[in-house]
């Protein structure tokens, strides 16, 4: 069975002497069946699916609503032109989170990690600090466990999807996954990335899941930047040493507990937030949705 808590996958790094991500790896063999190295090929298969999904946007492309496609596009010019607020570096974290929205919006091949409509939080801070700084693949395929683990715990402990427990859930889940990867890829131990995770979905808890006309574009594609800048954030201010006063469990429970309490016109059914605005209507009615 999975890991049930932050706690008991710990206990299990301190006693066996192994790194998180190695726990959970063992546990997935375990799980189904496989080797070790079984395991890895498929965590491999992933990561290189991630690789092949940035490359594969096309700045051209718009999904059929025609309300998202061209961000990645527009962000990378705009980058080029060396004016970004936020610098280089996390302006291609933003290039590269709205690159993958825009692919599933697109219904080109993705990572649905931990969800489509989340999937380019991920992407967006491991393949950008990856070909930025020419990590060794190795490391990353381990990164990819980390988050593995992180999320299989907050979906035993709470949920993943935006019907259930709002973006929170989404969004907020897969800026926990990231900011845990990343911060196993910067060196830090099981606790740091634990405290990172706590942070990270602390930071966003109470996102609503609000799609206009129901379809995973809009605010989805943009709320991707959101949770690749905060799971780097919060990934930045473990590794300085900086600690989660709540343990990561208890934000995950406390994460279910704000969801279970969320109105149903706040978890992906197109009626609230900004899905109930006067111009969603407008687009709903163009769409003839």
């Amino acid at each position: 069975m999975s890991y049930q808590s932050m706690e008991e996958a710990q206990l299990r790094c301190e006693k066996e002497g192994i790194e998180f991500w190695k726990a959970v790896q063992l546990e997935d063999a375990d799980e189904r069946g496989v080797t070790e190295e079984d395991s890895w090929k498929e965590m491999k298969r992933m990561w290189q699916a991630m690789l092949d999904g940035l490359d594969a946007y096309d700045p051209e492309l718009m999904s059929r609503s025609r309300m998202v496609g061209r961000e990645g596009g527009l962000m990378d010019a705009y980058r080029e032109a060396k004016d970004t607020l936020c610098g280089d570096f996390m302006a291609k974290v933003m290039s590269n989170a709205l690159k993958m929205g825009c692919n599933n919006a697109c219904m080109k091949r993705i990572v649905a990690a931990p969800t489509a409509g989340a999937c380019g939080v991920m992407p967006a801070v491991l393949v950008t600090y990856y070909r930025e700084y020419d990590v060794p693949e190795e490391k990353m395929i381990e990164a990819l466990y980390v988050a593995a683990g992180i999320g299989q715990i907050i979906a035993n402990r709470a949920y993943l999807a935006g019907a259930s427990g709002g973006c929170q859930a989404e969004i907020g889940s897969g800026s926990g996954m990231a900011a845990s990867a990343i911060c196993h890829v910067k060196g830090g131990d099981t606790a740091k990335i634990g405290h990172a995770c706590a942070m990270a979905l602390k930071n966003l808890m109470g996102l609503v899941c609000d799609p206009v006309g129901g379809l995973v574009e809009v605010p989805c594609v943009k709320r991707n930047v959101g949770g690749a800048f905060n799971a780097i954030a919060a990934a930045d201010m473990a590794l300085a040493g900086i600690e989660s006063q709540i343990p990561v469990d208890q934000v995950i429970d406390a994460m279910k507990e704000v969801g279970d309490k969320m109105d149903v016109s706040l978890r992906e059914t197109g009626y609230g937030g900004v899905a109930g605005s006067a111009k969603a209507a407008e687009i709903v009615e163009r769409m003839n949705m």
